[in-house]
């Protein structure tokens, strides 16, 4: 994916976070630099293999979370109840 797209993707981040996070994760592994050497410059990223792995993960705790919600959010209030007395 170009770096444009990632923007228009992700929505609210700015250009400088966007480019210090892609860094960030390229140099952890999670992320595929490919630089097309054209003018003007053309670059992808891409998952690693690692990366997707990770980003497998993450599906399967966004699924619980979502699952969970209603579970999570009446045992806070049950907590924050319990506090208020």
């Amino acid at each position: 994916m170009r770096n444009a797209a990632l923007m228009r993707r992700l929505g609210d981040i700015s250009q400088k976070m966007l480019t210090q996070t892609l860094k960030e994760l390229e140099r952890n592994g999670l992320v595929m630099r490919e630089d097309k050497k054209t003018v003007p410059p053309h670059v992808e990223y891409s998952l690693s293999p690692v990366g997707r792995s990770l980003s497998e993960t993450l599906l399967v705790l966004d699924r619980w979370a979502e699952t969970h919600f209603g579970t999570l959010d009446a045992a806070r209030e049950r907590y924050d109840a319990e506090r208020a007395k």
